[in-house]
């Protein structure tokens, strides 16, 4: 399928999202909202891949929402009628663009994102919601909103305060500044930095395929439990994790994994099944 902001390549066990409007610096435009979650639940719901890297082109990783948005009388900027009845359908539109983001977080399978030049306003929120950040040595973030005067609301405060400091979010929020990609790194948002795009692709996609080498059950699990412990206290991630086990533990994996190794070779594991939807 074609899609207007994004090229879709699948490989290998490995989903590879790219952003492809460089000359309008991947600004994300109505059909971005649509498309990407779109791409993402059909790679998930059909266990099309076990590990999802979303890249980009041109100078800058995303410039956030296309001012268009906001002025086309469709939905962010969209006027007219009872104030309160409008501001209902405005909460639901805000849901709408969150889900946008969401489907990476809820994704069965870790998504990696590879970041260069600008990561700005709702970028931030795109990135914050992938399991993995890379950057080049030039990229910065940028919570641009406070910038244009509005306050960020796709997803980035409740998902930044659990990666980095609040002190860190606190003053990116209120001032607007850029944070450059070496200090991203030091605080923990991004986990390594590379000198340019080629090497950060290198970088990402051997990464990406030493992940969809691993069993996609064991992965999945991980993934489940650690979104599960971020948003839970260690009490109830305990009782979950034991309630998962109860019914996914797969002795027959664990003894190819040791196979696997002792062979040197990678393991054959079974597919994540695709989610059947209907009856």
């Amino acid at each position: 399928m074609t899609y207007a902001c994004f090229d879709v390549a699948i490989a290998d066990h490995i989903a590879h999202i790219t952003l492809k409007r460089p000359d309008a610096f991947n600004s994300m435009i109505r059909d971005f909202w649509n498309e990407l979650p779109e791409i993402v639940r059909d790679i998930d719901d059909n266990a099309r891949a076990r590990v999802i890297v979303i890249s980009s082109t041109g100078k800058h990783f995303c410039a956030g929402m296309d001012l268009a948005v906001f002025s086309d009388g469709q939905g962010v900027g969209a006027a007219g009628g009872d104030r309160y009845v409008q501001a209902e359908s405005f909460r639901r539109h805000v849901h709408h663009l969150q889900n946008s983001f969401s489907c990476l977080d809820e994704a069965r399978m870790p998504v990696l994102v590879a970041i260069q030049g600008g990561c700005i306003g709702g970028a931030v929120d795109m990135t914050s919601a992938c399991d993995i950040r890379y950057a080049t040595a030039d990229a910065f973030f940028c919570i641009q909103e406070i910038n244009i005067g509005m306050t960020a609301d796709v997803g980035t405060f409740p998902r930044l305060c659990k990666l980095i400091p609040e002190g860190w979010v606190r003053e990116l929020a209120y001032t607007g500044r850029r944070l450059p990609a070496h200090r991203a790194k030091e605080i923990g948002l991004v986990n390594e930095v590379y000198p340019d795009h080629e090497a950060l692709l290198a970088a990402v996609l051997e990464t990406a395929r030493e992940i969809a080498s691993k069993n996609p059950l064991a992965v999945a699990g991980s993934k489940v439990m650690i979104n599960y412990a971020r948003d839970h206290t260690i009490r109830d991630g305990l009782d979950y994790i034991a309630t998962w086990q109860t019914g996914m533990f797969a002795p027959a994996h664990m003894a190819e994994a040791f196979t696997a190794k002792q062979q040197k070779r990678d393991g054959d594991f079974p597919n994540l099944v695709p989610i059947r939807k209907k009856m």
